[in-house]
């Protein structure tokens, strides 16, 4: 059987070795990849939505531009970052202008942008612009459906972010104004996805509580500090503005600066410019009212003098006139009716005068039951109980200490070495280092050994 010729990869090929392709490292087709990116699209506008910002300590900004079908990493550095006239900010809708690249050393291909425009600032106007007239041809902005505000409220129920600097100026005047209203807060979120939701739930929640009389409110003021279109567009949901419209309780619009509207601001019963000036609309100052009491009570005096001069007058020029004079007897009897008419003047002005002085000494008292004195005595009773309370506790918070303390020592000394001891057991250490023998294998012959007992050691040697 004869053998086969054999035939090596040179006979196969005719001698030549075949083509091997182009092998690139990570690096060179990540270049390869950037240089094709750059060069084929280079500029380029994008629009987004700006999510996952981040602002580096450098001055460099990173996020993502997203719709519903995809993403894009972008990063803004920072010479270009200096000229934003506005912060980009998670949600908000932008287009932004740049480059697309390749970051090489994640692989990961990005808009580098130069620069960046909000959006959407004309569509958040027509639906202010919209809603204003569908809610205007409806009626709610009519001044004949809008409730008094009341004049000396008790109670007044704030609806706003619990910390705004909207709460902390309108609590810091009312209370310099006049500290003894009593006010309630209704916390809610006042930007933001369901925060009109909840502005809507706390308006709805002061007028259950007063309709069921747990809460008497004589007024609601709905407050928040200024901010751009966005950031006060929870007052221009249609549920806010519902919610305004049916409350039967009388509302105070505050939103925003004096040169911001929102659709708040026109349902309400009365808008004021700014949150401190909701404040100082509702609650009058305490000196203003005891001054307004004191010149009623000066007019009264004053129309009463006047009125008592102009009948003496009067009674002086009819005793003095030539009709009376000649019938004696005509005149003695109009002079016993003018008696009687004076003596029911005086009696009328003398009641007159104790029932406007009664009325003063009532608002008197009423001003010395709202006076910072009582309470302040309130505060210092309260803190006095506190007091006792936490001295209290920490008397029993220290019994309870010292009594683990004790189980712990106890459980300590049954765990210790010498109770080991005690029990028959010892402890053999190898004289030279301390330490402790627990098998044969560790001492060596010749070595010495010491044995702690309950009471004493005993030294040996290792036979």
């Amino acid at each position: 059987m004869s053998k086969q010729p054999k035939h090596d990869a040179d006979d196969l090929f005719g001698g030549f070795e075949p083509a091997r392709p182009k092998v690139y490292t990570v690096r060179e087709l990540t270049g390869e990849i950037r240089g094709v990116l750059e060069a084929e699209i280079g500029e380029v506008w994008v629009e987004g939505e700006i999510s996952n910002f981040r602002a580096q300590a450098s001055g460099h900004m990173y996020f993502t531009l997203k719709d519903a079908a995809a993403q894009l990493a972008v990063v803004m550095f920072r010479n270009a970052a200096a000229g934003l006239t506005f912060k980009p900010a998670n949600g908000l809708q932008v287009l932004a202008l740049g480059e697309i690249s390749v970051y090489e050393v994640r692989g990961q291909y990005q808009l580098i942008a130069r620069r960046i425009e909000p959006k959407g600032y004309g569509a958040l106007q027509l639906a202010f612009e919209q809603l204003k007239k569908k809610l205007a041809d409806e009626g709610l902005f009519e001044p004949a459906r809008k409730k008094p505000i009341p004049a000396y409220p008790e109670h007044i129920g704030i609806v706003t972010s619990p910390t705004g600097a909207a709460i902390r100026d309108i609590l810091n005047i009312i209370e310099r104004r006049f500290p003894n209203v009593h006010i309630v807060i209704n916390p809610v979120r006042v930007q933001g996805d369901g925060a009109a939701r909840e502005i809507a739930a706390a308006l709805d929640e002061f007028n259950a509580l007063a309709a069921n009389g747990q809460l008497p409110l004589d007024v609601i003021i709905l407050a928040r500090g200024g901010g751009s279109l966005e950031d006060l567009w929870a007052f221009n949901e249609e549920i806010v503005a519902r919610a305004v419209a049916r409350s039967r309780i009388p509302t105070i619009s505050a939103v925003g600066h004096e040169i911001d509207f929102t659709i708040c601001d026109f349902v309400a019963d009365l808008r004021a410019p700014t949150p401190s000036a909701a404040a100082e609309l509702v609650v009058k100052q305490r000196l203003e009212l005891a001054e307004k009491i004191e010149l009623l009570g000066q007019r009264l005096e004053r129309a009463t003098e006047t009125a008592l001069d102009t009948l003496n007058h009067r009674l002086e020029l009819a005793a003095s006139s030539y009709v009376f004079r000649r019938p004696a007897e005509l005149v003695r009897q109009y002079q016993q009716r003018v008696d009687d008419a004076l003596a029911s003047i005086e009696a009328a002005a003398e009641q007159s005068l104790a029932t406007r002085r009664g009325r003063i000494e009532v608002l008197g008292e009423r001003l010395a039951r709202l006076s910072p004195a009582a309470r302040v005595a309130q505060l210092r009773q309260r803190l006095a109980n506190l007091t006792e309370r936490q001295l209290h506790a920490a008397s029993i918070w220290r019994q309870d200490r010292q009594h683990a303390l004790r189980g712990l020592n106890g459980r300590l000394a049954l765990l210790g070495p010498q109770n080991v001891l005690n029990r028959g057991y010892s402890i053999t250490t190898r004289a030279a280092d301390g330490k402790v023998v627990t098998t044969a294998g560790q001492v060596c012959k010749g070595e010495r050994l010491r044995t702690r007992l309950r009471e004493g050691e005993i030294e040996s040697d290792v036979a």
